[in-house]
C-alpha cells in the first residue's frame, strides 16, 4: 500500500478555505466570545454548505452522507481549525457530530441519526464525570439500573459540550461495576425532555465553549434507546475518541498555519531600529521553528488519517498525534503572540482567542499525559510499535 493524498481532497480543501475564509473568518469580530453559533445563523450556514455540496462531507454514504474518507476529512478540518468562531461549534455548519450513533438499530436510525444527518437534530456525547475524566471508565459512578423494559439512570456527567442544544444525548453508565471497561459500560440515547433529566451547570471556560453539566435522577429511559450491544459502551466511546484524536491534529495544524501567516505578515510591517523585525534573526527563527513542527504535525495526521481509512488499529498513532498535535499548536501560538508584542494581547485580533484556545486543548478529548500512557504502554508491550510504517 502507498500513501498518497489524492488530488480530488486537495481541491476540496481549496473549495473549504474559500468557505470558511468567506462565511466564518468575518465572524470573529462579531461573535468573538460566543459558546455556539446562533440557531438561525448555523440553519443559514449550513443550507450555504448544502448548496456548495460540502454538508455532510464524513457521514458514511449507507447514512446519507458523503462518505469523504478519513484521509480527506482532516483535510477539512485543518481548514475548519483556522477560524476562531467558535472552535467547537463552528464545524456543524457542514458536518453533523455523530458520534456513537453509528450502532444505532433501524428503529433509532428514524429516530435520531437520520434527523441528525439532515442538520434537523443535534446530539452530545456525555462520558465525563466530575471525579472521571482521564480516567473515564475506572471512575465512572453514573448507575443504569434494568427495570423491566426501562433502564433507571442516577448520575452526573460534565463538561458536555452543546448540552442545551441537543435533542438526545449519547450517555455511557454503570451496567456492571465488577466488568466496568470490560462488558460493563452501556450507552443510552437520553432525549430532552426526559422525566429525570436535567441540565446542571453550565461551566464558564477561559475559552468560549461553555459546556455543561448533566443530571440524572431517577431518570427511566427505555429498553429501547440503548445504543450497541449492554456492555459495550466503553468501547463505542473508544472508537469515537481515536477518530476525533486524529481530528485533533488537523486542527491544530489549521489554527498553527494560520498563527504563523499572521505573524509573518506582521513582522514584515513591523519596523523596529530602522528595519523590519522579520529580518532579526530571532523573529526568523521562531518561524523556522513553527513551519517544522507545523510539518511533522501535517504528515504524522495524514498518516494516521491513512491508516485508519485501511481499517489498521491506530490507537497508538491517535495519542502521538493528539499530544505532539496540541503541543505543537501551543508552542506556535505563543511564538506568533510574542511576535506581535504587546497588540497580540488585545482582543482586536485573533491571536490571543488562538493563545487560549491551543492551552486547552491539551486537556480536552484526553489529556497530554494520558496519551503518554498510552503510547509507552503500547512500547512496553511491543517496542517493534516505535515503528508506524
Amino acid at each position: 500500500m502507498e500513501f498518497t493524498v489524492p488530488e480530488e481532497y486537495q481541491a476540496l480543501r481549496r473549495r473549504v478555505r474559500a468557505f470558511v475564509e468567506r462565511e466564518l473568518l468575518p465572524l470573529e469580530r462579531t461573535l468573538p466570545e460566543a459558546p455556539d453559533l446562533p440557531d438561525d445563523l448555523r440553519r443559514q450556514l449550513q443550507e450555504k454548505a448544502k448548496a456548495e455540496g460540502l454538508w455532510a462531507l464524513d457521514v458514511r454514504r449507507e447514512f446519507g452522507g458523503q462518505g469523504l474518507p478519513n484521509l480527506g476529512m482532516v483535510m477539512v478540518w485543518e481548514e475548519l481549525g483556522r477560524s476562531t468562531v467558535p472552535p467547537l461549534r463552528a464545524p456543524s455548519v457542514l458536518t453533523p457530530r455523530i458520534g456513537a450513533l453509528y450502532h444505532c438499530t433501524p428503529e433509532q436510525r428514524e429516530r435520531f441519526l437520520d434527523p441528525i444527518v439532515r442538520g434537523e437534530k443535534r446530539t452530545a456525547f456525555a462520558l465525563t464525570e466530575p471525579w472521571g475524566g482521564s480516567d473515564a471508565a475506572g471512575n465512572m459512578r453514573t448507575r443504569a439500573v434494568r427495570d423491566g423494559d426501562h433502564w433507571v439512570l442516577t448520575g452526573r456527567k460534565v463538561f458536555v459540550g452543546g448540552a442545551d442544544k441537543a435533542d438526545v444525548v449519547q450517555v455511557f453508565a454503570l451496567t456492571d461495576p465488577e466488568k466496568r471497561a470490560r462488558g460493563g459500560i452501556t450507552c443510552f440515547l437520553v432525549e430532552r425532555g426526559t422525566p429525570g433529566f436535567r441540565l446542571g451547570r453550565q461551566f464558564q471556560l477561559m475559552v468560549a465553549d461553555s459546556p455543561w453539566e448533566l443530571i440524572f435522577e431517577e431518570c427511566r429511559v427505555p429498553h429501547a434507546n440503548v445504543l450497541g450491544p449492554v456492555g459495550e459502551g466503553f468501547r463505542l466511546a473508544q472508537q469515537h475518541l481515536t477518530r476525533d484524536r486524529i481530528f485533533h491534529g488537523a486542527k491544530a495544524v489549521g489554527m498553527a498555519e494560520r498563527a504563523l501567516e499572521l505573524a509573518i505578515d506582521y513582522a514584515r510591517d513591523r519596523v523596529t531600529f530602522g528595519a523590519p523585525i522579520a529580518e532579526r534573526q530571532a523573529v526568523q527563527w521562531m518561524f523556522a521553528e513553527s513551519a517544522m513542527e507545523i510539518h511533522a504535525t501535517r504528515l504524522m495526521t495524514y498518516h494516521a488519517a491513512w491508516k485508519l481509512d485501511q481499517g489498521l488499529d491506530v490507537r497508538q498513532e491517535a495519542s502521538i498525534v493528539k499530544a505532539f498535535g496540541t503541543e505543537m499548536l501551543g508552542r506556535v501560538t505563543d511564538r506568533a503572540l510574542q511576535v506581535f508584542g504587546a497588540i497580540g494581547l488585545s482582543k482586536d485580533l485573533p491571536i490571543e482567542r488562538m493563545f487560549r484556545d491551543a492551552r486547552s486543548r491539551r486537556i480536552g478529548e484526553g489529556t497530554s499525559e494520558i496519551q503518554r500512557m498510552v503510547i509507552a504502554r503500547t512500547l512496553l508491550r511491543d517496542p517493534r510499535r516505535v515503528r508506524l510504517v
